[in-house]
């Protein structure tokens, strides 16, 4: 598990460090503020422990990460990650089972990173990016783009994702967790999305019906990413799954439905890292907390500073709390009048 991470001048990140992690976190805050760019940064890290001697891997620590930062960022070079005025050199630190995997470096970077200290033993698990967008309808575009054309558009997110999906499902017996789950998840989808290996396309099949995945409603094929991943086996009890907007194109009953799987999983092993701007995902989440007993550390961005809470202790102060409640507020005023 995650316990710590430390951000200083990491593009529009000037100074996170946000500690006492749990199963389940939250990143909240408004468009612009940073919320893709913290979950990419943990990933980057991530990617780059699980990449790290697996197989016949002969590169260092400090070529893949490298290599992970520009097809994740696609900047011209990675010392444009530094924040724009900086005096001081990019740093990160994360601390996974009490152990740091850090690195540093300026402006000037290119593609070398000097600066890396790991202490962390390779990962066998996978960390998988789940981003706003959905992928399914894009699956082919997305591998084509980047194992042929070698070409900047689909960063190392959609592309790590595109691969992980790409995997034929596992027979045999999952978690216990991990099967419930994947119940539950048909169960809102209301059929199962299938990849067809003659048709080399993604269809969602209800009863004896099978429809093209690209006249399918976004939120159904969102939900079948985590389905199919359950189902190959791709994710474990160790795995980190980071979500950008968890609430896009789900309607509330699904939102609701989709956190309480996260929490099931979450229990089993998995940790989530969440990013939103939804008062339902902070509001579910923050129910969730009070249900379980659970401390779900949350870290929200207020203009350029981050402020750290935990949902355990109750609803954050937020803009996007505070506008939520104004709302509700008015909408009980009009109905008095």
């Amino acid at each position: 598990m995650i316990n710590q991470i430390k951000l200083e001048n990491f593009g529009p990140l000037s100074k996170i460090n946000w500690s006492a992690l749990g199963k389940i976190n939250l990143v909240i805050g408004g468009n612009g503020s940073g919320k893709t760019f913290l979950l990419k940064a943990i990933y980057s890290s991530l990617r780059t422990l699980e990449d790290y001697k697996r197989g016949n891997e002969q590169r260092s620590a400090s070529e893949i990460l490298a290599d992970k930062l520009y097809w994740t960022f696609q900047a011209e070079k990675i010392g444009d990650l530094v924040s724009k005025g900086a005096d001081a050199p990019l740093s990160s630190a994360l601390t996974i089972d009490n152990k740091d995997f850090s690195y540093s470096f300026g402006k000037d970077t290119s593609k070398q990173i000097s600066s890396l200290e790991n202490h962390v033993p390779p990962r066998a698990s996978n960390s998988v990016f789940l981003p706003a967008k959905e992928v399914l309808s894009l699956h082919q575009v997305i591998l084509k783009s980047r194992e042929q054309d070698k070409a900047f558009g689909f960063d190392d997110t959609y592309f790590d994702l595109a691969k992980a999906l790409r995997i034929s499902p596992r027979m045999g017996k999952n978690f216990k967790e991990f099967a419930q789950s994947r119940t539950q998840l048909e169960e809102i989808l209301g059929g199962v999305v299938e990849y067809d290996e003659a048709s080399g396309r993604w269809l969602f099949v209800k009863g004896r019906h099978k429809f093209p995945i690209g006249v399918t409603a976004e939120g159904i094929k969102k939900i079948a990413i985590l389905d199919t991943l359950l189902g190959n086996r791709y994710l474990d009890t160790n795995s980190v799954v980071l979500i950008d907007e968890p609430e896009s194109a789900l309607h509330p009953t699904a939102i609701s439905q989709l956190l309480d799987i996260v929490a099931m999983l979450a229990e089993r092993g998995i940790q989530f890292f969440m990013a939103s701007h939804s008062y339902f995902v902070v509001k579910k989440l923050f129910l969730i907390a009070q249900e379980r007993g659970w401390s779900i550390p949350v870290i929200s961005a207020t203009g350029n500073d981050w402020a750290c809470d935990d949902l355990k202790n109750g609803m954050p102060d937020n803009p996007i709390i505070a506008e939520s409640i104004r709302l509700y507020q008015q909408e009980v005023e009009l109905t008095l009048k």
